[in-house]
């Protein structure tokens, strides 16, 4: 008998398929190939045989392949689908100290809890994901890698959010993710991830079409009557799982002319109730002994090894069980897998077993799996899954495994550990015994559903919990307000936190001490977000004096800092520094446990520290306060920290590192949910991709597109930073009256909606967008006011920005001496900071200035130190720049001759490098693919005896002045 799934037969219909796969399998690790391949279609249509296929090729050409699967009723274990998968990896190297701890988790399941090494921590699952990326980049450093995931609609929430990490951080080198899946059935957040990968080119879509029916007839049915075959083939409707059951049922008897499997209503896991029958009617010949293997293989899934099949099967003795496996095994009902573990032959056919396996005999099943588990020491983890389905009412030993199982998932695995503790919430009784481990365990879940990015539900929760709490200083309710406010923040309803914590700090009796500093916390940070700090400013000295009354020490450097950022914010430099000084002071004699708690204490004191332009303090806090959330799980502050960091490393140009921050960042933000934080992320990578890409690419300017839609229609801080930073990238991009337009929009006419530390930046930008648009007089007006704000706030930065914007009126003037002086006195002044970044541009600004005063010497000198700085820090946009200014020596000009060497179209191309084209923007222009246009870079790279796309440019530059001359 054929197998129903195909996997035994010979493949029909895939060649163009194949090929497809081949030809990406050939271009591995190279630029332009997909990362990923998304194989899509309804069930039955051969996903999983076209994967065996493949997966065959890739090990005949050298490749380690890894296969795993997701399955329908083990959605709420964590990582799943790829710990099957690594299942089949070389134990050697996945336990060698190649491999980081931090995977441990993925690589080894639930029982990776059990044999981690002693004193690992594995509360940070971003870092777990990109530990899991370097053991995919080690794996395929050792001839090339192939991982298959199979089923990935029915995948665990930790495993999509693995992948979506892996699709926006494709690994590197030469490793292949290929992913099947049923479309009706994909939930949105794979959909929508998989969407984006296509979008960026990192995913190849791959959807199957049904099979030919003249190739599906003479492959499968050569022996048929000709008009019972193209009947048969008419009911499948090309689905090869479909044509090959009813091709089983009409060889063994079965009546199937005019069958049609897709009848009216579908089984409760979505299989056609037509190939249902078909599948079950195969079970009816077994005996009752051989059904009940069959039904503990499907109760078991990944526990159905042999000794757990003897004991849950129900059989008396191992003889008999041997008996039953091996004629299932003959029948093709049951495959052996590699690790010994028993599978039915498609799960398909295991979905409708468990369906119709009486719901006492699944429980007993199960409730026998997890006994045997707990017997052999299996971790909470590992027992859930099995205790959770054999649960029919209040178990409290059941309900402690659960809730001691949600503790180990919380920081790795959020929804899981959030549906876990709501199974143990609906069977709990709702009596006074239980009123404080119910509120306890609501807590807990309502913060968990927050890390897992759930926010609507953990507010609505949070709601719950505080509504039915009683007002009497109780910490549960206090954590329970302050979860809240942080959960209204992230939705973009600062307001409404704002209302909730000052209700409670007025309310009498007050919050005890600790809470109060928390709550006033929380209050600074939600008026932060209105830019309305002033409003608060009282409230934040009350807690300041809670703090210190009580000996509250981590209270009291968390409201220092919380200060220092909040008049840093406002402008006010000398008190800002002040607290500053007293937090930073604090903050560096506390040990790390000591910060634990109050982990967003480094958080303000580091951006505080930005702000005032002390960039070596701000990255020392910075990343104390990465490590400290990282050991301890605190997901909502990597993304302020992760930021702080990638904005320091921008002003100080490391631009490299200051793009990976600003990427991690946005990952975080995105699997938090926050759409307000989302939107602060992008801000920033925004402004690094366009420092960090040459003249001509849109990249900068579509991401902060993106980061102001996040942001919406907000006024809050950073929605106005949203569009400044749109502004300032359109300004760049050539585009001076949407700039102008959008800062306005964003600070009003008067500004005063403009954070007011960064006002006299801005201001700067508007100077520049008024002179393009022939408007002196509003240009005079804007750089006057930076002055006046650069004065008021004294910081270096802020004046160096003034200074540029009276440099731009004298080179409108065309004052070219005065304006040199006065962009190389905004050099300067960014020197004492260290924001060499912005020396650099200032000093290519001036370097112009000064070749047309006919300082030569000057301008050299400047232009040599700004491109150093530029090409040193991987500023491209300076670089570009830098090769596009270069000054006149006294020498002659020399025409390049390398030139000469390049064939029509490579100088065309060569000309659209220089005016800052992107590739895919040459192509496009020239109708050409991407890869002919890099293939004669590569020939006008080698010609040229260049090495960068900045030096060709300069090069080109060179070459027209010389013919100009």
């Amino acid at each position: 008998m054929p197998a129903l799934d195909g996997t035994t037969t010979m493949l029909v219909g895939r060649a163009e398929e194949l090929q497809r796969l081949d030809s990406v399998i050939g271009g591995l690790g190279q630029d332009g190939v997909p990362a990923v391949i998304d194989i899509v279609s309804d069930a039955g249509m051969g996903k999983s045989r076209l994967l065996s296929e493949f997966c065959a090729r890739a090990r005949r050409r050298g490749l380690t392949v890894l296969r795993g699967r997701a399955t329908e009723y083990e959605r709420h274990t964590p990582f799943q689908t790829f710990t099957d998968a690594f299942a089949d990896a070389d134990r050697a190297f996945l336990d060698s100290e190649a491999v980081p701890e931090a995977a441990a988790p993925v690589l080894r399941g639930a029982d990776g809890a059990r044999t981690a090494t002693p004193g690992a921590d594995h509360r940070d699952r971003f870092g777990l994901y990109r530990a899991v990326a370097d053991v995919l980049t080690g794996l395929g450093e050792r001839g090339g890698l192939v991982m298959a995931l199979d089923d990935l609609h029915w995948a665990d929430p930790a495993s999509l959010e693995l992948l979506d990490h892996l699709i926006r951080h494709p690994v590197r080198g030469r490793v292949l993710l290929v992913v099947a899946r049923r479309e009706r059935q994909t939930p949105h957040s794979l959909a929508a991830a998989l969407t984006r990968g296509v979008d960026t080119a990192a995913v190849l879509p791959m959807a199957l079409r049904p099979l030919p029916e003249t190739e599906s007839i003479e492959a499968l049915a050569p022996d048929l009557p000709p008009a019972d075959a193209k009947e048969i083939y008419a009911s499948s409707e090309g689905n090869p799982l479909w044509l090959l059951s009813l091709l089983h049922a009409y060889r063994h008897g079965t009546p199937s002319r005019g069958t049609t499997v897709r009848t009216p209503g579908d089984t409760v896991s979505g299989v056609p109730s037509g190939l249902g029958a078909l599948l079950l009617d195969e079970l009816t010949a077994l005996t009752a002994a051989q059904r009940r293997t069959v039904e503990a293989v499907a109760v078991l899934g990944d526990h159905a090894t042999p000794a757990m099949l003897g004991l849950t099967a129900g059989l008396p003795t191992a003889e008999e069980l041997d008996d039953c496996v091996d004629a299932l095994a003959r029948r093709d009902l049951l495959r052996r897998a590699s690790d010994g573990r028993w599978t039915l032959r498609h799960p398909l056919l295991r979905a409708l077993v468990y369906e119709n396996t009486a719901a006492s005999r699944r429980t007993g099943i199960h409730r026998g799996a997890a006994d045997e588990l707990a017997r052999a020491g299996a971790p909470a983890a590992e027992r859930a899954h099995h205790i959770e389905r054999s649960l029919t009412g209040w178990d409290p030993a059941a309900a402690a495994v659960l809730s001691e199982a949600a503790a180990q998932f919380a920081h790795t695995a959020p929804a899981t550990a959030a549906h876990l503790l709501d199974v143990v919430l609906r069977l709990m009784p709702d009596t006074p015994v239980f009123a404080q481990r119910r509120g306890e365990l609501t807590l807990a879940r309502a913060r968990a559903l927050g890390v897992g990015g759930s926010l609507r539900e953990s507010r609505d929760l949070l709601h719950t919990l505080i509504s039915r709490s009683e007002p009497d200083g109780t910490s549960l309710r206090g954590d329970a307000i302050a979860l809240c406010a942080m959960m209204e923040r992230h939705l973009g309803h600062s307001p409404e936190a704002i209302a909730l914590l000052q209700r409670e700090l007025v309310r009498r009796p007050g919050p005890e001490p600790r809470q109060a500093v928390s709550l006033g916390l929380a209050l600074g940070m939600a008026a932060l977000n209105t830019v309305s700090y002033p409003d608060v400013r009282d409230d934040i000295e009350r807690t300041l004096a809670v703090a210190r009354t009580h000996g509250d020490l981590m209270g009291e450097t968390g409201t220092l800092a919380l200060a220092a950022l909040g008049e840093a914010y406002e402008g006010r430099t000398a008190a800002a520094r002040e607290f500053a000084d007293a937090a930073a002071a604090l903050a560096d004699g506390l040990t790390d446990p000591d910060l634990t708690g109050p982990c967003e204490s480094l958080v303000w004191l580091a951006w505080a520290e930005a702000l005032l332009e002390r960039y070596s303090d701000a990255e020392r806090h910075a990343e104390r306060g990465l490590d400290i959330a990282r050991r301890s799980g605190q997901v909502h502050v990597l993304p302020h920290l992760l930021s702080s960091r990638a904005f320091v490393h921008l002003n100080t140009c490391r631009l490299p590192s200051a793009l990976e921050s600003a990427e991690e960042a946005e990952s975080v933000a995105r699997a938090v949910g926050s759409s307000d934080l989302l939107a602060f992320t992008l801000c920033f990578k925004s402004l690094i991709l366009l420092l960090r890409s040459p003249f001509g690419d849109t990249t900068a300017l579509t991401t902060a597109e993106e980061a102001v839609a996040a942001a919406g229609a907000s006024d809050h801080w950073w929605a106005s930073l949203a569009r400044c930073v749109l502004g300032h990238t359109a300004f760049v991009s050539g585009d001076p009256h949407r700039a102008q337009d959008t800062i306005l929009q964003a600070g009003g006419p008067e500004l005063l909606g403009l954070q007011p530390s960064t006002r006299p930046g801005q201001l700067d930008t508007l100077v520049g967008t008024a002179l393009a648009l022939g408007d002196a007089e509003q240009a005079a007006r804007w750089a006057a006011r930076a002055g006046a704000e650069a004065d008021r706030i004294g910081l270096h930065g802020q004046r160096a920005a003034a200074l540029r914007a009276e440099a731009a009126l004298a080179q409108h003037r065309g004052d070219s001496r005065a304006a040199a002086r006065l962009f190389e006195r905004a050099a300067q002044a960014y020197a004492p900071s260290g924001a060499t970044l912005w020396e650099a541009y200032s000093l290519l600004l001036a370097s112009v200035q000064a070749q047309a005063a006919g300082d030569r010497p000057g301008a050299l000198a400047m232009w040599e130190r700004g491109r150093r700085i530029a090409d040193g820090g991987g500023a491209r946009l300076l670089s570009d720049l830098a090769a596009l200014v270069r000054p006149e020596t006294e020498e002659a000009s020399h025409v390049p001759t390398e030139l000469d060497q390049l064939t029509a179209r490579e100088g065309e191309i060569a000309e659209l490098v220089a005016e800052g084209l992107s590739n895919q923007a040459i192509a496009t222009k020239l109708y050409l693919s991407r890869r002919t246009v890099e293939t004669h870079l590569s020939a006008i790279y080698r010609k040229t005896s260049v090495s960068s796309r900045s030096a060709l440019a300069g090069l080109m530059t060179r070459a027209a002045l010389g013919r100009r001359a």
